[in-house]
């Protein structure tokens, strides 16, 4: 528990944009500041009263090294406002909004601008370490004939570039691509073909109802330099049913896989941010409290079983206050894989899981899946790297407040076995 309140008064996001093979409109800086703009325009205090800005980012441009500083100076911080960028994986956003809270607990800090942005589709491409080598050789060739018999050399493999993008979606620890971790949980907890694609299909509705209905208040709309409008997650199917997703064939495993396109996060642009305050800057600025983010924990496991990262960093959250699963109103369990989230329930329901992997005396039991990511999650939203964390942190604060709820759980897994947990509370 946290030795100072921390309370999140505001927040909004960007719309995911898919990712379409080729760079996307914005930048990561543009998008961060597409998404803060208008949120701090309508708050009683200027940017220069934000005692600090962090981002996470996983794939910054060159030019955008420090993305938090490039964006709090177009915010109009002023110099003196330090900005930082902070990098786990996955987990980046949620990383940014839980350093954010452990500097206002501890009293050094009062109010923070905390969240995520990613711009997927202007990842780097990569020369490749032949082509590297070689110019150093060419570079250092003395006189015409070295530089001759150094062309001479040359091979056209060495063109073949290196997507940094590709680099990013495998995990360091393991080796595997993560569609392949996914792979390996669907086979130890039994989960189907069939199970993944309804999840999908489900996750896909959720979303849609949530537009249709006005649930996405986070949401704010963003234009490019050409002034077109994006006010909507824009990857989001519709039309999306079983026997579409049916018809996908396996990503990571050809033979054998049940892991599809239709069944994963698509990769996406966006950007989330929360404000988040102590108690003396809620006095001061008369702000409104929205919702108390009362602890964080991080947690790591062997990185084959990455995508339940969630349950280990839950699980012990929920044992320091007393509470069993049933005791959360409502979780936001980010989706990368439509398996790894349905992995993470059936180990939950496994006692041999739970007393061998998790320390518990039994199974811990059934989370109610209605109250689980009731507005869909990245399977259909989108899943930008650095900005899911404080989505997820973002969107839960609203789906408590819609619903008149008390406690809510955002949690997530990243890359290299680690899973982190945010609990959120607010009096109904």
């Amino acid at each position: 528990p946290l030795r100072q309140p921390v309370y999140v008064v505001d927040g909004c996001r960007t719309p995911f944009l898919k990712a379409r093979g080729e760079p996307g409109p914005f930048s990561a800086a543009d998008l961060a500041v597409a998404a803060g703009r208008p949120l701090l325009m309508r708050q009683p205090f200027e940017p220069d009263h934000l005692d600090q800005v962090i981002v996470g980012c996983v794939l910054p441009h060159h030019d955008e090294v420090n993305v938090a500083r490039a964006a709090a100076v177009r915010l109009g911080c002023s110099n003196a406002v330090p900005a930082w960028s902070v990098q786990r994986n996955c987990a980046s956003g949620m990383q940014a909004v839980d350093s954010a809270i452990r500097a206002i607990a501890a009293g050094d800090a009062d109010l923070i601008l905390a969240g995520g942005t990613e711009a997927m589709s202007r990842a780097p491409v990569l020369l490749n370490e032949a082509l590297v080598a070689w110019l150093a050789r060419w570079r250092a060739a003395a006189g015409g004939w070295a530089r001759a018999r150094t062309v001479a050399r040359f091979r056209a493999a060495y063109l073949r570039p290196v997507p940094a993008l590709g680099l990013a979606l495998s995990d360091a620890v393991s080796a595997l691509p993560m569609g392949q971790v996914a792979e390996e949980l669907a086979y130890r907890f039994h989960i189907d073909r069939e199970a993944m694609d309804r999840y999908a299909v489900e996750s896909h509705r959720r979303l849609v109802a949530a537009q249709d209905n006005g649930r996405m208040t986070e949401v704010v709309p963003i234009y490019d330099y050409q002034g077109r409008y994006y006010d909507h997650d824009d990857g989001v199917r519709r039309d999306t049913n079983l026997a579409a997703l049916a018809a996908l064939r396996p990503a990571f495993d050809a033979r054998f896989g049940n892991v599809t396109a239709g069944n994963r996060a698509y990769l996406a642009d966006g950007a989330a941010w929360l404000v988040l305050a102590g108690e003396e800057a809620v006095r001061r600025f008369g702000l409104t409290v929205r919702a108390r983010v009362s602890e964080c924990h991080w947690a790591g496991l062997d990185a084959v079983q990455n995508g339940l990262g969630p349950i280990h960093a839950i699980t012990p959250l929920l044992r320091r206050r007393g509470w069993a699963l049933a005791d959360v109103d409502y979780w936001e369990i980010n989706e990368v894989f439509a398996a790894q989230v349905i992995a993470c329930l059936a180990a939950w329901a496994d006692d041999g899981y739970c007393r061998g992997e998790l320390g518990a005396d039994g199974a811990l039991g059934q989370v109610d899946q209605t109250h689980l990511n009731v507005d869909g999650g990245a399977i259909a939203a989108g899943h930008p790297l650095g900005a899911a964390g404080a989505r997820l942190v973002l969107h839960l604060v609203e789906v408590l407040a819609h619903n008149g709820a008390r406690r809510g759980v955002a949690a997530m897994c990243t890359g290299g076995g680690q899973g982190g947990a945010l609990l959120v509370e607010r009096d109904a």
